[in-house]
C-alpha cells in the first residue's frame, strides 16, 4: 500500500512538472506595433536636437564555411533613457546587405515615452536583410534631453546550442 502513494505522489508530480512545462512552451509573441496608434506631431519647443542613429543587424550569419549560414532572431530595441521627457522618431528603415530599403516602418512622427522601450522582431525565418542588414533611425527630442538608445539581441537555438550576441546603435548625424 506503502508503494502505491508513493507512486500516486511521483505520478502527480511528473504530470504536475510536464504540464508547467508545456505551458512554458506557448507563444508569447508580441503583437505587432500600431505605428498609427503612436502617432503625434512633435510639439514646437524653442529648440530641438535630431538625429540619425545607425544599427547592424544580423539575419544570418557564417558558420564553419562561407557558403554555410545560420539563421538569427533579431531582436531590435528602441529605448528612452529619459525620465520624464519624451523622444519623437520621425523615421525607421530597415536596409538589406546589399543597401537597398527592404521596409520602412513608419511614415508619421511616433513617440517613444519615458522609459518606455519599443521593439521590432525580425523572425529567424525571414532571411532577407541577410549577414550586413542595417537599421537607420531617424529622431528628434528637446534640447538637453538624453538621445535615444538603440540595440539589437541577435539569437538562434539549434540543436541543444544556443547562440547570441548584441550590437548597439551609433549616431551618424
Amino acid at each position: 500500500m506503502k508503494n502505491i502513494g508513493s507512486l500516486f505522489f511521483f505520478s502527480a508530480v511528473f504530470a504536475g512538472l510536464f504540464a508547467s512545462c508545456s505551458e512554458s512552451k506557448q507563444d508569447t509573441t508580441p503583437e505587432p506595433i500600431n505605428w498609427q496608434q503612436r502617432a503625434q506631431e512633435v510639439p514646437a519647443f524653442d529648440s530641438l536636437t535630431s538625429g540619425t542613429t545607425y544599427l547592424s543587424v544580423y539575419s544570418q550569419i557564417y558558420s564553419y564555411k562561407s557558403h554555410q549560414l545560420q539563421d538569427l532572431t533579431v531582436t531590435i530595441s528602441m529605448r528612452n533613457t529619459n525620465r520624464a521627457d519624451t523622444i519623437y522618431l520621425t523615421g525607421i528603415e530597415y536596409y538589406a546587405t546589399s543597401g537597398d530599403l527592404l521596409r520602412s516602418y513608419i511614415d508619421c512622427t511616433v513617440i517613444l515615452a519615458p522609459l518606455e522601450t519599443i521593439e521590432i522582431i525580425i523572425e529567424e525565418s525571414d532571411r532577407t536583410g541577410g549577414s550586413g542588414a542595417n537599421f537607420l533611425f531617424d529622431w528628434t527630442t528637446e534640447a538637453g534631453v538624453n538621445e535615444p538608445f538603440f540595440e539589437a539581441v541577435m539569437i538562434s537555438m539549434r540543436g541543444g546550442q544556443g547562440l547570441s550576441f548584441v550590437t548597439e546603435g551609433k549616431r551618424t548625424e
